[in-house]
């Protein structure tokens, strides 16, 4: 069982293997910076989309070498996010990556219908998976990212997209966290009804092989200690493997506080494409942005 972004980037090192990684709109300095870690460490190949002269004076800025990337100019952001998809929709890259590129320009052009990288009947979704000091192994969550208020069928698929993802890391039977303010359902929350008929599917073996409950907040998710103290018995058992949350409202700013103040780094994907599509915030460090590169090449 991989427990820890690190031991799942030596992974990807073992593989001996190089990944063509297409970057739309490589302006800011995080991107450039993990993607010349990505480089140097072997991993990767890196196609930049964007201005050239803006892209060389980052590089300039840095020390960088531009030789050891290939760029290829693009006007703006619409059309660098564009340029990367369809290198990578042309087998020309095996990974893309946003830069600078707005995320509402960069998912246009991934969800492009003929163009794009969506899969056919496929749900866009985004699992992550947090390292956090304060808690003994990675956390998975789902969607911080893509979808505002997932229904039914969502919430189903981004529960299969993360099931598949931590079994990549070695876990067999993860423990699934359907996250709300408590315990205890309510009327008042559509994920209520929601999550009583996930549990029925995951029981019926109509969802892959996991352990699922919930509603349940974050402490009776993630703290053995409370389980006892609220005596409430759940199978998750404080010890959960994946949080589901009911919005991206709620599940956005809960990994930003975590990175923000607790210490925490991400490596995250979009699912439910042909290729592994990576999708952070302008404002990810430059070490969450290379997890992010390495769990892209891990997941290929």
């Amino acid at each position: 069982m991989i427990r820890s972004l690190d031991q799942m980037v030596a992974k990807v090192l073992s593989g001996g293997r190089k990944y063509r990684i297409a970057v739309a709109w490589a302006h800011d300095d995080n991107t450039i910076l993990a993607i010349r870690k990505a480089v140097e460490e072997g991993i990767a190949e890196a196609l930049l989309t964007g201005r050239k002269k803006e892209i060389l004076k980052n590089c300039q800025a840095w020390g960088i070498k531009p030789e050891n990337f290939t760029i290829i100019e693009s006007d703006d952001e619409v059309s660098a996010s564009a340029d990367a998809v369809k290198l990578a929709k042309t087998g020309d890259a095996d990974i893309v990556m946003k830069g600078l590129a707005g995320t509402s320009h960069f998912l246009k052009a991934v969800m492009d219908k003929e163009k794009g990288l969506m899969l056919p009947g496929a749900v866009l979704s985004y699992v992550g998976a947090l390292q956090l000091p304060a808690y003994n192994k990675l956390l998975f969550i789902t969607d911080p990212a893509v979808i505002p208020f997932p229904g039914l069928e969502q919430k189903i698929a981004m529960a299969e997209y993360a099931i598949e993802m931590t079994s990549r890391f070695g876990i067999e039977k993860p423990k699934i966290a359907l996250i709300g303010a408590s315990e205890k359902p309510s009327r008042h929350f559509e994920s209520s009804a929601h999550y009583e008929a996930m549990k029925k599917m995951a029981a019926a073996g109509q969802i892959s092989t996991c352990i699922m409950d919930g509603p349940l907040d974050i402490f009776l998710a993630c703290d053995r200690k409370s389980v006892e103290i609220k005596g409430v018995k759940t199978p998750v058992d404080g010890d959960a493997d994946i949080l589901l949350f009911p919005s991206l409202e709620s599940s956005n700013p809960f990994y930003k506080g975590l990175m923000l103040f607790a210490g925490g780094e991400l490596g995250g994907l979009i699912r439910g494409t042909e290729k592994p599509v990576v999708l952070m915030s302008r404002s990810e460090s430059e070490k969450s942005k290379f997890y992010c590169i390495a769990l892209a090449c891990f997941m290929a």
